[in-house]
């Protein structure tokens, strides 16, 4: 007996799964990684075969047939997907993580070995880099990034995100700079020393204005791209680095920084952004990330809520 099943030819059903997800042909096209001319072909061929009209081409979205159909096609398709890792499961799930560099060379890096042994079934691979994931092209699993509070951020479609931690933020500097640069009484006097930055002012534009000092605009003392290189500067005794617990464990425990204020009583630190954990939609509930993301939430939380390490500046 024939099967009499009403499927639908597999390259346009995944090529309307992937525009589903991702809300755009060019990046269904990335997504699975072919030509966006041929994502196009097999939309229409799609619409074509069902004899209805699923794609809102004047929203740029779905119409409401084509929603109701994605959101079932879309689990058929994770269920199938689990199953076939389910069936490989004699190779260890890999996990490709993006990180930000400061959070994973200065605190990350330390604690995967605790990840490998509680989870020694998932070989996890971790880039450090300042790219946010592209997840549809990148072939990303899960990207950790620190986004500051009311800076606009890139949005892709079709991704979850997690927090792991609102860390506070702080200024220090090295015991040489404190001794060299006289007193710092009120955060205001902070504005005549040299500050030290990542790519921009806008971390420290968001800690002043938390902390009640108008300062329209700055231009740092020295750019430094990345948290290890503005910390690193700071040893030096070249000015004033903000950052947080996460990356200063070992420069609050050693003494190489200290927290600038008055004597005896540094200035206070003021969450301004979140460290964030982004995994695409389709992939929340896998197995390997549900443990990643359980893992990290536990362990960061857990950091976050210890006591910070010396206030003496």
């Amino acid at each position: 007996m024939a099967d009499r099943r009403p499927f639908p030819p597999f390259g346009p059903l995944r090529a309307f799964d992937a525009f589903g997800r991702t809300r755009g042909i060019r990046r269904a096209a990335e997504w699975l990684q072919i030509d966006h001319a041929v994502v196009s072909r097999h939309l229409r061929a799609l619409e074509k075969w069902a004899g209805v009209p699923l794609l809102d081409r004047a929203g740029g979205g779905l119409t409401e047939a084509g929603r109701i159909y994605h959101d079932r096609i879309a689990t058929a398709l994770d269920e199938i997907a689990r199953a076939t890792e389910a069936l490989r499961a004699g190779d260890l799930p890999q996990l490709s993580v993006w990180c930000v560099p400061g959070f994973a060379f200065h605190w990350l890096v330390r604690r995967l070995g605790s990840f490998r042994t509680e989870y020694p079934d998932i070989d996890l691979l971790l880039r450090p880099t300042d790219a946010r994931a592209r997840f549809w092209s990148d072939g990303v699993d899960a990207d950790i990034r620190y986004q500051i509070d009311g800076k606009p951020h890139e949005s892709q479609p079709g991704i979850r995100q997690a927090e792991l931690a609102r860390p506070p933020v702080f200024p220090v500097a090295s015991p040489d700079f404190m001794r060299r640069a006289g007193p710092i009484r009120t955060v205001g006097d902070l504005l005549s020393q040299p500050l030290l930055a990542e790519e921009d002012s806008s971390e420290w534009l968001t800690w002043l204005a938390r902390q009640g000092v108008a300062a329209p605009s700055m231009i740092p003392a020295a750019r430094l791209w990345h948290a290890h290189l503005v910390l690193a500067s700071a040893r030096e005794g070249q000015g004033v680095a903000l950052a947080n617990p996460f990356l200063l464990e070992d420069d609050l425990r050693n003494g190489t920084l200290v927290r600038v204020g008055p004597p005896g009583a540094p200035f206070d630190g003021v969450a301004i952004g979140a460290y964030t954990l982004l995994i695409p939609e389709n992939s929340w509930e896998r197995p390997a990330l549900v443990r990643l993301r359980s893992w990290l939430t536990h362990v960061a939380g857990a950091f976050a809520d210890a006591p910070v390490g010396p206030r003496e500046s």
